[in-house]
C-alpha cells in the first residue's frame, strides 16, 4: 500500500487536531465537509457513462483498508466494490490528492492554531545489525591495500 497508510494515518490526525469528533467505523458529516472541497468532482460534466460511485463511500473504503490491514478483495461490500474503491484510491494517489489534502488540512490547523508544535515524539526502537554490515572484517581476513 505504500503511500497511504501514512497519509490516510495523518489526515486522521490532523481532523483530530482540528477537534472533529472521530468515530473508529466512519467519516462523520463534520469530517466529510472538511474534505469535501478537497475532491476531485463526482460528477464528469460532459462525459458519457456511469457515473462515479459518492466519494464518501469509496474514501470510508480506503480507510478501513488502511485501518485494518486487510486485502483489498475483503473490503466489506458496504463500501462499494472493491475495484472500484482501489482504482480511485490508485487515482488519487497518482495525482498526489492526498497530498494536497494533507496540506490543505495542515493549513487549516496552522490558520485556527490547532497544532501544538511543542509536542513531539521520536521512535526509540532500535534494529541490530550484524558487525559484518558495519564494514567490520571477518574472522581471520585482512583488508585489501589500495
Amino acid at each position: 500500500m505504500g503511500y497511504l497508510p501514512a497519509c490516510s494515518f495523518l489526515l486522521h490526525i490532523f481532523l483530530f487536531l482540528l477537534r472533529l469528533p472521530m468515530p473508529r467505523s466512519q467519516l462523520t458529516d463534520e469530517e466529510f465537509a472538511v474534505l469535501q472541497p478537497l475532491l476531485p468532482p463526482e460528477r464528469r460534466p460532459g462525459k458519457a457513462g456511469r457515473p462515479f460511485s459518492p466519494h464518501r463511500t469509496v474514501l470510508e473504503g480506503i480507510f478501513w483498508i488502511h485501518r485494518t490491514g486487510a486485502p483489498w478483495r475483503d473490503l466489506p461490500p458496504e463500501y462499494g466494490k472493491w475495484s472500484t474503491v482501489y482504482e480511485r484510491f490508485r487515482r488519487w494517489r497518482l495525482s498526489r490528492l492526498f497530498q494536497r489534502m494533507l496540506d490543505a488540512l495542515e493549513a487549516a490547523g496552522r490558520k485556527a492554531e490547532k497544532i501544538d508544535f511543542e509536542f513531539s515524539a521520536v521512535d526509540g526502537s532500535t534494529i541490530r545489525a550484524h558487525k559484518c554490515a558495519a564494514g567490520a572484517l571477518k574472522k581471520g581476513s585482512q583488508r585489501r591495500k589500495a
